[in-house]
């Protein structure tokens, strides 16, 4: 028995650095994001502030996106270099690098894996990704690369902290794609929680129509313009919940793919960076001659003078590389050693933090509303991953065992 506790305790201090990792750098994250969008561009001085114009380029946040997500194959090339020193100095051995000097969150996931036999045999038997297998990493790309264009330009339209509320709706697509096309049964009690999820998010949706965000111009002055309809909060509602369709596909491809190959966490963010910076730099001359001329958050002469002519948005824009290069990194580090649904779980649980640091800076109002919904999103979410029991469900330990391995575990 006393050899079980270090394990366990190690198993649970490694995954509470991937979660807390996760939740920092998630927040930041989306908060950097909207305040690159509040920063004036053009007509700065202009005593009007309706003539004003802000930061609106989605695609240039996507671009920043997948840089940072590039960026970290100088810590996987640094770590491959050290493996060879490791060797040559005839040292493999010892006990490796501490994961915080390595700098990789595949370490820690490396840790849990020795302690857990079962996974270190699974592991083993499973073929690296490499060669033409690594073109693989390009379709959860795709999915990426749509769903964070469509929440950049939804997060313009609404505030941080619906925007992130409503981004918990990926259980729901998680869920329902993973019943789909991973074979997960989801019994009557878990598609009850979908239901809640579905409850709370149109709660939360409905409380940025009726309460829409403080545009820029008005943070200093509170507007009585907040119980009329807003349309463009609508619209972003729209965006922010149709992009989880694809979010959703993200999680279950990857998690498809990192349980057939083995590949680490690190490698893998390197990938989705790399093809995701050929993608979007292929597609950015293609909607700059189709949509440039009407949209100018498809010009990429204007977006190209937004961002690098303005010393707040660049500067932002390295922060939000780094903060996304983290957080995708913890995220699929965790979607490696549990299960894309506990993934999106960890993800939805960010937003409180968020609201807390939206209201703090007064960027939006608070709203009861959206505080329920919340609550009932977050509730359903619970009950659908297993945190929270339904007082009616018999406890069946060996169906509850299996449920909760990472899906597709044993294939």
């Amino acid at each position: 028995m006393s050899n079980n506790n270090p394990t366990m305790s190690t198993g649970a201090s490694t995954t509470l650095v991937l979660v807390v990792g996760m939740l920092i750098s998630g927040v930041c994250n989306t908060i950097l994001n909207k305040f690159q969008d509040m920063q004036c561009v053009d007509h700065c001085d202009d005593p009007d502030p309706k003539n004003r114009v802000y930061f609106e380029q989605p695609i240039w946040q996507t671009l920043n996106m997948f840089v940072g997500e590039f960026a970290v194959w100088t810590v996987y090339l640094y770590q491959k270099h050290q493996l060879r020193k490791m060797r040559n100095n005839s040292i493999l051995n010892t006990p490796p690098p501490s994961a915080v000097n390595q700098l990789d969150a595949s370490a820690i996931i490396d840790d849990i894996s020795h302690n857990n036999k079962a996974i270190t045999d699974r592991e083993e038997l499973l073929p690296e990704l490499k060669g033409w297998r690594a073109f693989l990493f390009w379709i959860p790309t795709l999915c990426d690369l749509t769903a964070t264009t469509v929440m950049n330009v939804g997060l313009i339209l609404t505030s941080a902290s619906v925007y992130q509320m409503l981004r918990g709706a990926v259980v729901i697509f998680t869920g329902i794609f993973s019943y789909l096309f991973l074979n997960r049964r989801l019994r009557g009690y878990e598609w009850l929680s979908l239901v809640m999820v579905v409850v709370g998010v149109g709660m939360v949706g409905l409380s940025s129509i009726l309460f829409p965000q403080k545009k820029p111009t008005a943070l200093s002055s509170f507007s009585s313009s907040s119980s009329s309809f807003d349309y463009q909060s609508l619209m972003g509602v729209f965006l922010v919940l149709g992009a989880q369709i694809f979010t959703a596909s993200q999680f279950v491809i990857e998690e498809k793919i990192l349980v057939r190959y083995h590949v680490t966490p690190l490698k893998a963010v390197g990938l989705e960076g790399s093809f995701g910076l050929i993608s979007i730099l292929s597609a950015m001359p293609i909607l700059h001659v189709i949509l440039g001329k009407q949209y100018p958050s498809f010009d990429i002469v204007q977006g190209y003078h937004d961002f690098f002519d303005h010393s707040l948005v660049w500067q932002t824009g390295i922060a939000i590389s780094v903060s996304i290069a983290f957080f995708n990194w913890f995220g699929l580090s965790i979607t490696s050693a549990i299960s894309a649904t506990a993934r999106s779980t960890i993800d939805a649980c960010r937003t409180l933090f968020i609201w807390m640091v939206s209201l703090y800076l007064g960027w939006e109002q608070f709203s009861w509303i959206q505080v329920c919904g919340f609550i009932v999103m977050v509730t359903g979410t619970f009950y659908f991953n297993g945190v929270l029991r339904w007082p009616f469900v018999v406890d069946k330990d060996e169906e509850e065992e299996g449920e909760r391995r990472p899906l597709l575990s044993q294939e």
